[in-house]
């Protein structure tokens, strides 16, 4: 439940929050600030709360975030943020120490926003006959795409379940789904067991990078589809490609507003201009989180994207 969530604050400012808080359905962020007041985040607003947030009461929701040691969770620090139990994102932001270019920690935290996930169950289906090949008994090769805080995630979880278990009712049988889930955000796995309903044909792999994630679940698991949220760096395109020809489908999620604007990232361009993708995606959360804005199928024989909608 997302009232667990308060469990990681201290005992005076979980009150504080709890009677504030207008319901849990809706509620998507808690945003906390030292010496500044709590911020709750609606799907359409905010709220403030009378509660200001001292430097020491946020040391101990970090000590709380990494069960008493932050040692053994540095490493998820170093990326900005820790996915905790229920698949739960927590960003931090502080001082960064920077080595060789790289980030070895973050002191002095100033900054943490609980994004609180949640199963919508059924929120994939109108999507399902666009990505779905039910001749084949597969999926297309799919990019899901929408700014942040769309709802990407949410709809790529639901996406695995039902292509996993199968649905009867259109007679697709379930296939093999490989999924990557660097950050824990998709399957919430806590001591090796899903939290999330991701189907009975789902093999996850997590703490790991999504690169080195698809190639291995390739080589040992076979599956039929690869999963992977958030792609977007040289290493992403690189297994994309492995896994492609492999024979391998793949659907996976990538910011972004318009094509345009994906086909400036010189990342994610490589893989549209090479045609990798059948379908891609865009996701409209103006109304609502995860409603289709606009679709485009690969025509193979020109070699173009186009409009399904």
């Amino acid at each position: 439940m997302e009232e667990s969530i308060l469990n990681y604050f201290p005992i005076n400012i979980q009150k504080k929050i709890y009677g504030q808080v207008e319901n849990f359905t809706n509620l998507e962020e808690i945003r906390i600030r030292t010496n500044k007041p709590i911020i709750l985040k609606y799907t359409f607003y905010e709220k403030i709360i009378d509660c200001i947030i001292t430097y020491k009461e946020m040391i101990e929701i970090v000590q709380r975030i990494c069960e008493n040691s932050i040692y053994s969770y540095q490493n998820q620090i170093c990326q900005g943020f820790i996915t905790v139990k229920g698949g739960h994102r927590v960003g931090i932001t502080g001082n960064a120490v920077i080595e060789n270019g790289d980030v070895i920690n973050i002191n002095y935290i100033s900054s943490i926003n609980f994004r609180i996930a949640r199963e919508i169950t059924g929120c994939s289906n109108k999507l399902l006959r666009y990505i779905l090949n039910t001749n084949e008994n597969t999926v297309y090769n799919t990019l899901i795409i929408s700014p942040p805080g769309a709802g990407k995630t949410t709809i790529l979880r639901d996406l695995v379940r039902n292509i996993s278990n199968g649905i009867t009712s259109i007679n697709f049988d379930g296939i093999t789904v490989g999924l990557v889930d660097e950050r824990g955000e998709i399957a919430a796995s806590y001591k090796g067991i899903s939290q999330n309903n991701i189907g009975i044909r789902t093999d996850v792999i997590t703490n790991i990078s999504k690169s080195m994630g698809i190639n291995m679940l390739i080589r040992s698991m076979a599956p039929k589809v690869v999963v992977a949220d958030e792609i977007g760096i040289a290493e992403d395109v690189k297994a994309i490609n492995y896994a492609v020809c492999s024979g391998v489908k793949g659907i996976f999620t990538a910011h972004g507003g318009n094509l345009e604007e994906v086909l400036a990232n010189p990342i994610l361009s490589e893989l549209i201009v090479s045609h990798i993708f059948e379908r891609i995606v865009f996701l409209n959360s103006k109304i609502k989180k995860g409603e289709i804005l606009k679709i485009y199928e690969l025509n193979r024989k020109k070699k173009e994207y186009c409009s399904m909608e």
